[in-house]
């Protein structure tokens, strides 16, 4: 044909008036088109969607029905109906007799046919029985050739009407290889031919499918969008008249093509219902049922009643081209009215899930299944399929059942985003694992590792009504600290879990509560300057903090279909963190004390010793220490380093704690070696001294992120308590026990508690002046042969006393005699232990002393 060919038969009486074709209610709209107002089951409106989307997303399980019953018992009917209409009425125009080409012309654009209504009256054995009412007038006001538009109101003035018989009209597709679409047989009809009288047509006929094979070819391209334009061509043998006068029978044939955007699309459809819950199947075994219902809008003068259909849910396997039956579906009857929503209910079955379904695809962590739910869960509409059942109820027509189950229609099923699902997250019985120094970088241990109980609130969407048991879960998350990213926490391994379902009320959706014991998971510090301000807020804060988590969880679930795993489901929530303190001077709450020390090395300037030391955790938390070695200072200068090994820290009292120090004060110079010199002597004349605790940059091997952000930190406390040997508290918090002076030999013996229990010291050098009253001299003991210091008490040799003679002091020794007084010393000494000498001052006060002759 000429390029009339393209343009659409069926136009509105809005063409008339001069209007672009754009506008008209024919070929171009589809029969379905989108129900924006509609709510849908989540609360959104579908947007609108170009071509193909829409032919994706016309079906969504009950949508199927729909979808379907149109493309079977509507598209091609509707196409055959209309299309053998318009070329009837053209071809007895045109061809009715002897006339000239313009009279022709002008019928072909003269010619207006509006339907009015397409209702299907009956599906029968052999195809269908619908009802078409439509209008035909000739409008020259459309034909643009004034010479055309005068010869033809002219030659259909006197003709004025035409009559035809019964005829046949055979419908084909010349495109391929004439295959045959199907057939309608059309009553006798009476046309009037003056321009803008109006013919109404109303009659019934019964269209025929043709070549089943063929016609499902050309719906699978329609549906794939490989369909660019659909030539149809019309033949018949029409008997015709005039009035009473016969006019033969004449052999027509007309053709017409439907460009792409002019064939009626998909239509879009809301989902406003969406009820899944689980059913007694065979035997005693459960099914699960999904209760859908789709709504849509029927733009169009189409009415029809569908039967209930079965149809069968397909799923992607792993081959995209291999599909895996799910479900099978029945819908309810349908009615379609004009110009109005249609809604379809949709009822699917699920009695099992195929091993095809959940089992990992080659070369592939993931099943199907995983695929399908992680497209739900991120909210992205997941593509299932709907065709026929194989096993249609005994009621379907033959042809029906067949073409149904030939087709296959991709479906758009919306998502639904699960983010905010966690209402709460809370954890208890946190014990902390510091990394193991001789793991491989790439060993979880090189980490340090969180362990505890996990208890989470999950919501259970509305539409989520079966039982699930939550078995086993494992997790990797982002941990943030007001917006700022903390760290990793990856859980590869299951771990153990149990639920419990909380039914809705009407302040509070049906939730799930999750509880689960997470061991040793490993935690990843990616920012120390977060992690230090984390550590500065749990040491001096005294409220918790509230770590925010983003994770994806994997999920183990009992359902009644068996055991399922959802995998990267999205959770966030936030996770408050207790503080260390326990109120202000909470450091004073660690009481640390040394209970025995043993040296191990020495050199000229260090001394390299074990202690057992007894401390209190104030804290709620609980942690492992594989390895830890921090710097000791005061006044911000280094004095030793001590390493802790292999400890399990425990609330409350931690007894025998095993530390390796290694004290060397002149690491920082001659500064050093003085400040630590007076921190000594200060130490063991009882004055209270405090130590500074520092992390460093090799505290923990392998964690310089951590040893950084540690290393801004320092924690100042009280220098550890010796425990020395005696009988009261008053015994053991002295060096110097007590003492005897011998007045007539002017010499005095003093008792020693020495803190080592296994090592011996040497006093070199002693200059001790000894004070009655505090500031009345006494005498002075100046001696340079060294002398021992064993384990436990002793008693010194007799040292020598230079009396102060007439002094307030010696008076006092004198009135003594054979009693007791309370002296005070000061003294210089040297000491040494092995190879390390120091010189140290000391100052005792309230020194109890015997006085003999």
């Amino acid at each position: 044909m000429a390029s009339d060919e393209t343009s659409p038969l069926l136009s509105t009486a809005a063409a008339t008036k001069g209007k672009s074709a754009d506008n008209n209610s024919g070929e171009t709209t589809p029969l379905l088109s989108s129900t924006t107002d509609t709510p849908r089951y989540d609360g959104d409106n579908d947007e609108p969607d170009n071509e193909a989307a829409s032919i994706r997303s016309r079906l969504s399980d009950g949508s199927s029905t729909q979808s379907l019953k149109k493309s079977s018992s509507r598209r091609w009917p509707s196409f055959i109906a209309m299309g053998v209409l318009g070329l009837m009425v053209i071809a007895i125009i045109a061809l009715a007799y002897i006339v000239p080409d313009a009279v022709q012309e002008y019928a072909k654009q003269a010619a207006v046919v509006e339907p009015t209504s397409l209702s299907l009256e009956s599906i029968t054995a052999d195809g269908l029985r619908a009802r078409i009412q439509a209008t035909f007038r000739l409008d020259g006001a459309r034909v643009a050739n004034d010479h055309v538009r005068r010869v033809g109101k002219a030659a259909t003035w006197v003709a004025n009407q035409l009559g035809t018989e019964e005829t046949t009209i055979v419908v084909t597709l010349p495109d391929y290889k004439d295959l045959l679409l199907g057939t309608a047989a059309i009553p006798p009809l009476l046309i009037h031919l003056k321009d803008g009288d109006v013919t109404n047509f109303d009659f019934v006929t019964d269209i025929v499918p043709g070549n089943m094979e063929g016609i499902r070819s050309i719906a699978n391209e329609w549906l794939e969008g490989r369909l660019d334009k659909v030539r149809l061509q019309g033949k018949a043998d029409l008997a015709l008249k005039s009035g009473l006068l016969p006019l033969g029978t004449h052999s027509v044939a007309e053709s017409l093509v439907f460009e792409a955007k002019k064939i009626p699309a998909m239509p879009q459809y809301n989902i406003t219902r969406l009820n899944v819950k689980d059913v007694p199947g065979p035997g005693d075994k459960q099914s699960m049922l999904a209760e859908v219902s789709i709504v849509a809008r029927n733009e169009y003068p189409l009415e029809l009643n569908v039967p209930e259909l079965a149809f069968e849910i397909l799923v992607p396997g792993c081959d995209t081209d291999d599909l895996i039956v799910i479900a099978d579906a029945v819908t309810s009857e349908i009615f379609v009215k004009p110009r109005s929503s249609v809604q379809a209910d949709v009822h699917g079955i699920i009695r099992e899930l195929p091993d095809s379904l959940t089992r990992d695809c080659p070369d592939s962590k993931s099943s199907p299944l995983d695929i399908i739910l992680k497209q739900y869960m991120q909210g992205e509409p997941a593509t299932l399929y709907v065709r026929g059942s194989s096993h249609p109820d005994g009621s379907t027509p033959r042809w029906v059942a067949e073409l149904l189950s030939s087709v296959t229609l991709p479906v758009a099923f919306p998502g639904k985003s699960l983010d905010g699902l966690i209402r709460n997250f809370s954890m208890s019985d946190v014990h902390f694992t510091m990394p193991d120094p001789f793991a491989d970088p790439d060993d979880p241990a090189s980490n340090p590792t969180v362990s505890g109980n996990i208890l989470v609130t999950a919501s259970l969407p509305s539409e989520m009504n079966f039982g699930i048991n939550v078995t086993k879960v494992r997790a990797s998350a982002d941990v943030y600290y007001k917006s700022d990213k903390l760290g990793e926490l990856n859980l590869k391994k299951w771990q153990a879990a149990n639920s419990t379902r909380v039914e809705e009320t009407k302040h509070h959706e049906a939730s799930l509560n999750i509880g689960a014991r997470i061991h040793e998971a490993p935690f990843n510090v990616t920012n120390s300057s977060v992690f230090t301000t984390v550590i500065q807020q749990l040491y001096f804060g005294n409220k918790p903090i509230q770590l925010a988590i983003d994770a994806k969880v994997d999920v183990k679930v009992d359902t009644s279909l068996g055991q399922l795993v959802l995998k990267e489901v999205p959770a966030e929530g936030m996770i408050p963190v207790k503080p260390l303190s326990t109120g202000e001077g909470w450091l004073d709450d660690l009481a640390p004390k040394i209970r025995s020390l043993r040296i191990l090395d020495t050199t000229a300037t260090s001394i390299t010793l074990q202690a057992l030391v007894n401390v209190t955790n104030p804290t709620p938390y609980t942690a492992t220490v594989p390895y830890v070695n921090i710097h000791v200072l005061t006044n911000d200068t280094i004095l030793a380093d001590a390493t802790v090994e292999n400890v399990e820290v425990v609330k409350g009292d931690n007894t025998d704690i095993l530390v390796t120090a290694t004290w060397d004060p002149t690491r920082s110079g001659k500064t050093g070696h003085q400040i630590g010199r007076d921190l000594i002597s200060q130490y063991l004349s009882g004055f209270n001294t405090s130590i500074t605790v520092k992390a460093h940059r090799n505290s923990i091997p392998g964690q310089p992120i951590i040893c950084e952000g540690l290393s801004k930190f320092n924690l100042t406390l009280a220098a550890p308590k010796l425990e020395l040997p005696g009988r009261t508290p008053e015994e053991r918090s002295h060096f110097i026990r007590d003492a005897t002076f011998h007045f007539f030999s002017s010499t005095a013996t003093f008792t020693l508690a020495s803190p080592l229990k296994f090592n011996t010291m040497y006093i070199d050098f002693v200059n001790a002046t000894a004070f009655y009253n505090h500031t009345e001299e006494i005498g002075r003991i100046v001696r340079d042969l060294p002398f021992e210091a064993p384990p436990g008490q002793s008693t010194t040799p007799r040292l020598p006393v230079e009396w102060s003679v007439g002094s307030v002091g010696y008076d006092a020794v004198k009135k003594a005699l054979g009693g007791t007084l309370k002296l005070d010393a000061r003294a210089n000494v040297d000491v040494r232990l092995g190879n390390w000498r120091e010189s140290v001052w000391y100052i005792g006060r309230g020194i109890g002393a015997r006085v003999g002759l």
